[in-house]
């Protein structure tokens, strides 16, 4: 059986063929930089729904660290939905409040739409076929709720500051030099998303003196 560890199948090649398609587009368009911001936008948006599937799914993990209103949340169904829904509501505001903000700054020429449509599409069709992975992974697993929540905002919100700071920049070498950045960044934290949650299910299972329950996933 593959390490907790290890990367997903095909995440690392669908973030680099996600990011190229992106990239291409850009360049066939003369896009200045700030319209790379409405992809990755859409990006982060699939993150954060499919965050709130995977929260939902899970049936054995830990709430260690994590509290509501001052008290540490249960590990029931109840703490699990709870958690999840307190999450889609502050990621989405959070997104609706960056959409106003983004609208107005880096408006969309109509023309655009559908370019910028194709390049959030690239992205959403690689995370949702990764998918099943990683629920399979969290059912083998005992994932610890509290890191679920947070993991979507310490992937997007680095790629989307180092986007804006240069979205006054304009030129095929400041695309593919922005591009390139964000790809790295993508990498970096799936790698990091990794060996965080390997940690997490070794502290669950010397805890409980014994490797987490091998579920199989629901069709």
């Amino acid at each position: 059986m593959a390490s907790a560890a290890a990367p997903r199948d095909h995440e690392y090649p669908g973030l680099l063929v996600s990011n190229l398609l992106v990239l291409i587009v850009a360049l066939w368009q003369d896009w200045p930089v700030a319209m790379l911001i409405w992809p990755f936008w859409m990006q982060s948006v699939v993150i954060g729904a499919l965050h709130v599937q995977r929260m939902l799914a899970l049936r054995n993990f830990s709430t260690e660290g994590l509290k509501a209103n001052g008290r540490p949340v249960p590990e029931t169904e109840a703490g699990k939905r709870s958690t999840a829904w307190f999450f889609a509501l502050h990621y989405g505001l959070f997104h609706v409040g960056y959409l106003a903000f983004l609208s107005g700054m880096a408006p969309v020429p109509a023309g655009e739409w559908r370019w910028v449509l194709i390049g959030g599409a690239a992205f959403a069709i690689g995370q949702v076929f990764e998918q099943r992975a990683v629920l399979a992974r969290d059912a083998r697993g005992r994932p610890n709720l509290g890191f679920l929540m947070f993991m979507p905002y310490l992937r997007v919100v680095p790629m989307h500051l180092a986007i804006l700071a240069g979205a006054t920049q304009t030129g095929g070498f400041a695309l593919v030099c922005f591009v390139a950045l964000k790809t790295l960044a993508d990498l970096g934290m799936a790698r990091a998303e990794r060996r965080i949650e390997a940690g997490a299910n070794k502290n669950a299972e010397k805890r409980t003196g014994a490797a987490a329950p091998v579920r199989e996933p629901v069709d």
